[in-house]
């Protein structure tokens, strides 16, 4: 979730309901540097809370001093992700690269544990391919080190983004009498319904739910709401574009005007899907240069859709 899971969504996340949140994924080897993006990135408000700093990284003094220089920010949690699937990540044997050398993914776990005063978690992958899916003996190694909770992702490394997460293996993770940390699942959770049935289908203890809030985090209010089996809100057009720039103009503050305009071009969708011939008004949305102008926008779009929807 590199540039999504920055400080002005999660607050937005967290109103809307989120329960636990983790911030961008961060390069150990960068924070050891001192690397500007990397240590702004650590940031977070007390309202975020519990909230965990997330490293990668697959040198052992890096990881040590990260843990060493994120623990200043007093998160409640460090993350370490044996996750990440992307070539420039996994291909130098971090994130779910290092699923190709399991007993260095544990060493390194247990460095990390023993390096930090706070709870570290981990989040990981059933495998690196298809024939290689080890996760039920890797949560019980991880957890055997000393980690707080584990959350899985149900692909493989080899699969990226592609194909349909395999839950099964996640439940076997849960339903391992072994194991008594907290089993966390992930992927393919695009719906509040999606959420509660798996939750229920495969007994962990929770779920993470990642690319379905990219311009949607009214996701965890409206699962909450089916949880307690309320019909979730149907959220008003005028609360949508009340959001979103709520979240441009977070993302000013952070990053300026510039890369806020670039970094906000992928939520467009999420903000507004459903909207009849939204089109027109993506495409403007997603090509624009200048706030003012993508301020301009979101009015009109407020405006058209508050017609229809009265």
């Amino acid at each position: 979730m590199e540039a999504i899971t920055n400080k002005p969504f999660r607050k937005i996340c967290k109103k809307y309901g989120a329960d636990i949140l983790v911030t961008e994924f961060i390069s150990s080897e960068a924070l050891a540097r001192d690397v500007k993006d990397s240590v702004i990135k650590m940031g977070f408000e007390e309202i975020e809370r519990p909230l965990g700093i997330q490293i990668f990284g697959n040198n052992a003094e890096a990881l040590v001093k990260a843990v060493r220089i994120a623990e200043k920010e007093n998160p409640d949690f460090i993350d370490i992700n044996w996750g990440c699937p992307v070539k420039k990540v996994a291909g130098k044997g971090s994130g779910s690269g290092i699923m190709n050398d399991i007993p260095k993914m544990v060493e390194l776990t247990k460095i990390v544990v023993d390096a930090s005063n706070i709870p570290v978690t981990v989040k990981t992958r059933l495998g690196y391919s298809e024939d290689s899916k080890p996760i039920v003996d890797i949560a019980e190694r991880l957890q055997d080190v000393g980690i707080q909770a584990i959350s899985i992702h149900g692909r493989t490394r080899a699969q990226m983004y592609k194909g349909e997460a395999d839950w099964s293996l996640i439940g076997e993770v849960k339903n391992n009498k072994r194991m008594h940390i907290p089993v966390f699942g992930n992927g393919d959770i695009d719906s509040p319904e999606k959420a509660i049935e798996f939750k229920n289908r495969y007994g962990v203890d929770g779920i993470l739910i990642g690319r379905a809030t990219i311009g949607n985090p009214f996701i965890f209010q409206q699962t909450k709401e089916l949880l307690e089996g309320k019909t979730p809100t149907i959220i008003p057009i005028n609360e949508k574009v009340e959001v979103c720039k709520l979240h441009l103009e977070g993302l000013t503050e952070l990053r300026g005007e510039r890369n806020a305009i670039f970094e906000m071009r992928k939520n467009y969708s999420g903000y507004f899907k459903g909207l009849v011939n939204f089109k027109p008004y993506r495409l403007q949305l997603v090509t624009s240069t200048l706030y003012s102008e993508i301020q301009n926008l979101l009015d009109q779009v407020l405006d058209i859709y508050s017609e229809q929807e009265n």
